[in-house]
């Protein structure tokens, strides 16, 4: 009962101290900069619309809610490959690491989409022909997750982001906090708390910002630079929860839910379900909603909604507490042809 009353506290707590930064409305919708921290780049949580964030285990809990690091249980390593908007030409590859010290998991991942070349144009010249260019856009979280007791799991996140070209660059900091509270006759109750991406505004600056000209008195050449506006992160709260259906000793079904408020577009839910057979043979599915997201005239977002992935998990080692797992999930999506991530990783 203690245990209920402290999660509860500490859950109360998190969201009066967030109510200001999410003070935000559609209205404000594309004020954010920074956007590449709402791209989930985990192929499992991803069959699933992270509908799972009450239940997040792993280095995949770097995303959607950091108190799920503490559940690697001595090392894991994860890679996932996303061809984001299948025909746009951008790739995103994601690395992830997380290893047991102590009574705490420390955690590292880091993100880097790719666009490709990218013609350089000019007002005189629309169409290009002066050469290419590449956007690079990435951003490394460092994280500490623990077990508090038996019931309540917490983690922080620091986030280093960069975005950039030849002659224009940004960089910030965002932090990440989240907490999970494991309830139930089989631990198979979750509920979870996550604030993401709170951090100081950022803004653009670099030799791109300059334009030079000459005196309208003289000869005398001068450079101008000109300021970039500042700009917010994309602040957000997921709450979730989730169940699990223990059948047999073989078979499970869990069901999930999570609510999140963004401070710049609209809010979403994203209900999922996945069932697994001995702990090897995964397969899932969602569900992710927000406002207008069924009617193409009013959908503010490229995603339809439906998910869908799957999950091979091969144990191996004296005790089969290792495993080497081979993930699949997609985003159905329209324009373009859905969302697909691979991912493979390795638990020790």
């Amino acid at each position: 009962m203690k245990k209920m009353q402290r999660a509860i506290a500490v859950l109360a707590t998190s969201l009066m101290m967030t109510a200001p930064v999410l003070a935000g409305n559609p209205d404000r919708a594309g004020a954010a900069g920074a956007t590449q921290l709402l791209i989930n780049p985990w192929a499992r949580s991803s069959g699933w619309s992270l509908a799972n964030t009450a239940d997040l285990q792993g280095v995949e809990a770097m995303f959607g809610n950091i108190a799920g690091l503490s559940r690697v249980r001595k090392t894991e390593l994860v890679f996932t490959n996303t061809r984001w908007l299948e025909g746009s030409g951008v790739g995103i590859n994601s690395f992830g690491f997380g290893q047991k010290i102590g009574s705490g998991v420390i955690g590292i991942s880091a993100t880097v989409l790719s666009f490709g070349d990218l013609p350089v144009t000019t007002v005189d010249l629309p169409e290009g022909g002066q050469g290419t260019f590449r956007p690079n856009l990435a951003n490394i979280g460092i994280a500490y997750s623990k077990e508090f007791s038996n019931s309540i799991y917490g983690g922080l996140l620091v986030r280093v982001i960069s975005e950039s070209i030849a002659n224009i660059r940004s960089q910030g900091v965002a932090f990440d906090a989240g907490i999970h509270y494991v309830t139930g006759p089989q631990d198979n109750v979750h509920f979870g708390i996550a604030l993401k991406n709170v951090g100081p505004p950022m803004a653009f600056e670099g030799d791109g910002m300059s334009v030079q000209g000459l005196l309208v008195t003289g000869s005398d050449q001068l450079t101008l630079e000109q300021r970039s506006e500042r700009f917010e992160l994309p602040s957000l709260l997921n709450i979730g929860a989730s169940y699990d259906f223990h059948f047999t000793e073989v078979h499970r079904m869990t069901l999930a839910a999570n609510f999140t408020s963004n401070s710049f577009t609209r809010d979403q839910i994203a209900v999922g379900v996945e069932y697994a057979f001995k702990k090897m043979f995964h397969i899932r599915g969602g569900y992710l909603w927000e406002d207008g997201v069924t009617n193409e005239d009013e959908r503010a977002t490229v995603f339809t909604g439906p998910s869908g992935g799957i999950s091979v998990d091969l144990p191996f080692g004296n005790e089969k507490q290792s495993a080497f797992a081979i993930d699949y999930g997609y985003r159905a999506t329209n324009p373009f042809s859905g969302v697909h991530s691979i991912g493979l990783s390795i638990s020790l």
